[in-house]
């Protein structure tokens, strides 16, 4: 448990370093190579024709201000990583209510259609995520060790395998998109959410490339532009739902449609950067490309567990629907789908803090200073505990108006107590979802994929359906004893993962100082 005077010292250290950073100007350099100065400096001084020729400074020697901040005081890189991912989420957390919102308004048969349809995108999202986190983790860990070659050949076989992906997995799912619905119990919603998921998955290439290059701006640092990228995308979205879901008459499929053009536009401003602009501190040249088995195998070290991870994570959205099926409705589904996206808007400042200390980590295993990758994760995670228990206080206090909200059709008013009794009961895990996300990060940043993967398997496919079963059947609690199986499995999975990552963080330590392995 978190004591007062350590979340007071949190604060302090917060608006200390902030302080620090404006008196310094940190905060308002422009992007630049920090070399820059000095090669202007001796290349400004005249030279005879006998003078010799100005040193070359190694390329790994050169850095962005990203860079600079990723590899210095690791507090300090959680705050100036996460702040700016953070603001970016609050913006997609807009866009998710003002989404559910307008599929809201076509009634309780359009949110479930969506929230069948949403363990299906969830997976397709998480390929794009599990190879943006496998490689930005690489390519942090060979930023820590000062190899910028082997990070721009980490970022161009990131783009290569995502192509390969691509074409998989666009092919498949809209070659048996019928029989995904049929089979997952959508019964009477599966057109509504065939018409949905056919416009997301046909949207696959954007997706996948855009999760990727945010991934790679966030593994090197520069967690402003990837937030720059994030909010436009947001931003669109929100403008273009109402009218391709009313204004254009195309319902659910709109809400898709609006999300794959949102999607398209802030992936060509990353395009830009890359390929055109090409200020970016990682540089992309496909003539010369060669696989090279090694770094396939360090991406897919991360890049497969995380995208089990968040396989995982989708299953247990099915199980859970199919329970609910078998306890109540498919109102029920409506009901958790919405629910749970309240719930995933209120830990989005964690998916910040989490995407910071995966980068902040592996450049610290990189440099192989384990005792600043703890310093960092213990510092993220008495931020992150601090800020959910504020946003669980403010979720049970308001959870009938926020499910107003999402009722108002004369279809979905029914769901509205039970998504209030829903939202209340999940405010309890929130905090403690700090202790698991963040220790799982931690793992993906030192290149331990597996550990992620086991930690977010017991959790998510073991502890809440067991615990949602037991409850609901067992205990005779219903649909009550779903929502309890929920709460039960995540915070007991959460504790089991950071107990784990500390018990592993001292082990890489003392080995370490040692000179021994762990």
């Amino acid at each position: 448990m978190l004591h007062t005077p350590f979340l007071i010292k949190q604060i302090e250290l917060i608006f200390r370093t902030s302080f620090c950073d404006l008196r310094a100007g940190t905060a308002v350099q422009p992007r630049k190579l920090t070399m820059e100065k000095k090669m202007s400096e001796k290349t400004s001084e005249p030279r005879g024709s006998g003078a010799p020729e100005p040193p070359i400074i190694p390329e790994q020697e050169k850095s962005t201000e990203g860079v600079d901040i990723l590899l210095g005081d690791p507090k300090r890189a959680v705050i100036k990583l996460s702040i700016p991912i953070i603001v970016a989420m609050s913006v997609q957390t807009i866009y998710s209510l003002t989404d559910t919102f307008w599929v809201a308004g076509l009634g309780a048969d359009a949110l479930a259609a969506v929230g069948f349809a949403f363990p299906f995108f969830f997976i397709s999202m998480a390929l794009s995520n599990g190879l943006g986190v496998g490689g930005g983790a690489a390519i942090s860990r060979r930023i820590g060790a000062k190899d910028r070659t082997g990070a721009d050949n980490v970022a161009v076989h990131t783009f290569v395998i995502m192509v390969i992906l691509v074409v998989l997995t666009t092919v498949l799912s809209l070659a048996f998109v019928e029989e995904l619905f049929m089979y997952s119990g959508a019964g009477e919603t599966t057109e509504l959410g065939v018409a949905y998921a056919r416009v997301i998955f046909a949207g696959s290439l954007i997706f996948f490339f855009t999760n990727s290059a945010n991934s790679i701006l966030r593994s090197e640092g520069d967690s402003k532009r990837a937030m720059q990228a994030m909010v436009l995308g947001s931003v669109l979205n929100i403008v273009f739902d109402p009218i391709f879901i009313y204004t254009f008459g195309l319902g659910v499929a709109g809400a898709a449609l609006a999300t794959v053009l949102s999607f398209a536009i802030s992936g060509l401003l990353m395009f830009h950067w890359f390929f055109i602009k090409k200020d970016s501190y990682v540089t992309f040249n496909f003539r010369d490309f060669k696989f090279d088995t090694e770094i396939v195998r360090d991406i897919f070290r991360v890049g497969i567990p995380s995208a089990v991870q968040q396989f995982a994570l989708a299953l247990t959205a099915l199980i859970t629907n199919l329970i609910i099926v078998a306890v109540s409705s498919t109102d029920g589904v409506a009901v958790y789908s919405t629910g749970w996206r309240v719930a995933s808007i209120a830990i989005a400042p964690l998916i910040g803090i989490a995407t910071a200390v995966v980068s902040i980590s592996g450049a610290a295993f990189g440099e192989k200073d384990f005792r600043k990758a703890r310093t960092g994760l213990h510092y993220a995670i008495g931020i992150g505990f601090l800020v959910e228990s504020v946003i669980a206080v403010a979720v049970f206090i308001f959870a009938p108006q926020i499910a107003a909200v999402f009722t108002q059709a004369e279809t979905a008013a029914r769901i509205a107590p039970e998504l209030t009794r829903l939202m209340r009961i999940m405010t309890v895990f929130y905090p403690t979802v700090a202790l698991g996300m963040l220790s799982v990060s931690l793992f993906q940043g030192a290149g331990k994929g597996t550990s992620a993967l086991i930690a977010t398997v017991f959790r998510s496919l073991v502890m809440t359906p067991l615990f949602a079963l037991l409850f609901a059947f067992e205990f005779g609690w219903g649909l009550l004893g779903v929502w309890w199986g929920l709460v039960a499995g995540t915070v007991i999975g959460s504790m089991i993962t950071f107990v784990w990552a500390q018990v592993y963080l001292r082990c890489m330590i003392k080995a370490g100082e040692a000179g021994g392995k762990c």
